[in-house]
């Protein structure tokens, strides 16, 4: 049971935070917080790195049916591990998919607003959701890697 609130969690935070960074900041407006990172609201229409943008409802639809289809994946995989690192792993994917789910179904876009950079060269704008899904892949990769030694 606690794995499930594990997705509660990062699904929750990841929509209270949209919710502030849509109520509280202009698009592609940046709002500088330090030297190196910015509030920079944005509506990505494709996938990581804004590939493969959706310009329209069949796009956008086939982006929600491939995450849903790859959270169906992890979910199984979830239920059929005994592993407690794996399965808070998945959780942290499952949680992290599910928010940007969440945007693609109600705006078309999953909301980005976290924008990390050195002078002029920025990474690509993220959110708690992406964090999540990357933590989760790469404690993933480190425990499968770990095991096999």
């Amino acid at each position: 049971m606690i794995y499930y609130v594990i997705a509660l969690i990062v699904f929750g935070l990841d929509w209270i935070t949209k919710c502030l960074a849509v109520e509280h900041l202009i698009p592609h407006t940046p709002k500088s917080i330090t030297p190196f990172f910015n509030y920079y609201l944005t509506f990505n229409r494709g996938v990581s790195f804004s590939m493969f943008t959706a310009n329209n409802n069949i796009g956008v639809w086939f982006l929600i049916s491939v995450t849903l289809i790859i959270s169906s994946f992890v979910l199984y995989a979830f239920l059929k591990s005994n592993d407690k690192i794996e399965k808070s792993a998945f959780m942290l994917i499952l949680g992290g998919a599910l928010g940007n789910l969440w945007d693609r179904l109600r705006y078309g876009a999953v909301i980005d607003f976290l924008d990390f950079h050195l002078n002029n060269y920025h990474w690509p704008a993220f959110n708690i959701a992406d964090s999540a899904i990357c933590v989760g892949v790469i404690l993933l990769l480190w425990h499968t890697l770990r095991r096999k030694k």
